[in-house]
């Protein structure tokens, strides 16, 4: 029996190298989302792979690579050097970091951000929680590719002369100090923005003017805290809800009531108009126990006629022990598109049965309602909570309220 002659064919089943052969577009996507001490590591892969880590284009320093560095080695000239001889392989572009402050100091942030800035950064989350907030570098104003800024903490303080952010299409600052410059003016200056959420600021400056956010044509999502607009531009939620008017792609709206005060007066200035654009609708640390707040939140609620989703999530602190004793206005109960409700902290009061009974009584559409009760509630208090919540009527057949 002669030998089969099949060097070809078995040829075609040989194991092949597909991993080094892959493109460097490739492994760049695989390297980017993995961990970054995990990304460096892919050069014991093989030889052909010993230097692939230093494509990458997204770099996080989180507190997973921190403590990666401090098993490894307890020294913090260790993880400087680390840091600084990971840098210095990277050969492309570096689009998207994150620089959280674990073990970072200011001068290491300096370095970072400055290198972040020659390397075409888009997107940059900074996170500091630290008690002395780091001031950020002035290097971070010429990162001019900027399309996404998020900032928790650290002291954010543009230039004087500063032109803005051209491309930079989302901006969140959390818990951070705002130098003294305006932060309105500053927002005017990036007229590209879609989604601006800004939220328990410190700052010097001027408090923002509905009029410089008006001037914001682009935005889709505002998130923002009542405090921090200036008090004789706004006297009313009446007020924020005209501003909708100037911002024709808005969808989502948020507003954190913390520190406003409402008096009489704004209870009674009625909405000229109903605002079809917004979808989503969200409450945060509002004091339900106000029959002011309450009436002005509900009236507000009652001219969006689009509106999907809300989430409404009451203060968390004691009520007033003086509340101001004005009823709950009488309401027609216009129908809604309302398909999602979420209530958080409630504590099964007048005033929050009231809001509950009046979105199932108008929304055909809804699917749900979830409330969250209030920690302080007790079992029995639960239970009677509850109870009260199921005889309630619905205007949707298939409503489910989820009670936790």
């Amino acid at each position: 029996m002669e030998p089969v002659q099949g060097t070809h064919k078995a040829s075609k089943f040989a194991p092949q190298d597909v991993i080094s052969k892959m493109p460097d577009n490739v492994v760049t996507h695989i390297l980017d989302r993995l961990p970054l001490q995990d990304a460096v590591m892919t050069s014991i892969v093989s030889r052909n792979w010993r230097f692939k880590w230093t494509m990458l284009s997204q770099l996080k320093f989180d507190v997973e690579f921190f403590m990666c560095l401090m098993n490894t080695d307890g020294e913090i000239n260790s993880y400087r050097k680390i840091i600084s001889r990971l840098l210095l392989h990277l050969n492309g572009a570096v689009t998207k970091s994150v620089i959280i402050f674990t073990l970072l100091d200011a001068e290491d942030i300096h370095h970072l951000i400055l290198f972040l800035s020659r390397k075409g950064i888009k997107d940059l989350t900074i996170k500091d929680w630290s008690k002395t907030q780091v001031k950020l570098p002035t290097h971070l104003f010429s990162c001019l590719e900027l399309k996404h800024l998020n900032i928790v903490g650290s002291c954010f303080n543009p230039l004087p002369n500063f032109h803005g952010f051209p491309n930079l299409l989302s901006l969140e600052l959390f818990s951070a100090q705002f130098g003294s410059s305006d932060l309105g003016e500053f927002l005017t200056r990036c007229p590209l923005l879609e989604i601006l959420d800004i939220g328990y600021l410190s700052y010097t400056g001027n408090n923002m003017k509905l009029v410089e956010i008006a001037k914001l044509q682009n935005l889709k999502i505002l998130s923002l805290s009542l405090c921090h607009l200036e008090t004789t531009t706004i006297t009313s939620l009446c007020d924020v809800l005209e501003l909708v008017g100037y911002l024709p792609k808005l969808q989502e709206l948020g507003l954190d009531f913390q520190d406003y005060k409402l008096t009489e007066g704004h209870a009674k200035k009625k909405f000229p108009t109903a605002f079809p654009s917004i979808k989503a609708l969200k409450f945060t640390r509002i004091g339900l126990g106000n029959g002011i707040m309450l009436s002005c939140a509900l009236e507000m609620i009652r001219h969006l006629p689009n509106l999907q989703t809300l989430e409404i999530t009451a203060t968390p602190y004691v009520d007033d022990p003086f509340p101001i004793p004005i009823p709950i206005l009488d309401v027609e109960y216009n129908m809604m598109e309302l398909r999602s409700v979420v209530f958080r902290n409630f504590k099964g009061s007048e005033n929050e049965v009231y809001l509950i009974k009046y979105f199932l009584a108008c929304s055909p559409s809804l699917k749900k309602i979830v409330v969250h009760h209030d920690w302080c509630l007790g079992p029995s208090e639960q239970l009677m909570f509850a109870k009260m919540l199921l005889k309630l009527r619905r205007a949707s057949p298939v409503a489910e309220i989820d009670f936790n």
